[in-house]
């Protein structure tokens, strides 16, 4: 009778054990998906450029350009939304191959 007492112990601390494991390891899923990577990721393209915006857009009248203009589209320039050559560093780094926006009027 006590092996049989033993089992039937045995199941139904199986029974609360499981759940409970089951329970803490979605929770710390969540919570480290949801919570700890809300942070900037290295993947992200803009890193830090008008981040209080839902959406970066910059507009130019063609006419205000000159002969010449040149943009960033690696989003690492100090000097944003013009190109200051920072895209040389992050392909380095990367191995990408983004380069400027030349913006220029036909002779």
């Amino acid at each position: 009778m006590s092996l049989a007492y033993s089992g039937l112990h045995m199941k139904a601390h199986f029974t609360t054990v499981v759940p409970v494991t089951l329970a803490a390891a979605l929770g710390s899923y969540l919570f480290y998906r949801y919570v700890l990577c809300k942070t900037p990721k290295k993947s992200w393209v803009n890193l830090d450029i008008k981040k209080d915006s839902v959406k970066v857009v910059d507009s130019f009248d063609i006419e205000d350009i000159g002969s010449k203009a040149v943009y960033c589209r690696c989003w690492r320039s100090k000097k944003f939304p013009y190109c200051d050559g920072a895209h040389s560093k992050h392909n380095d780094e990367t191995g990408d191959n983004v380069g400027p926006l030349i913006i220029k009027k036909k002779k």
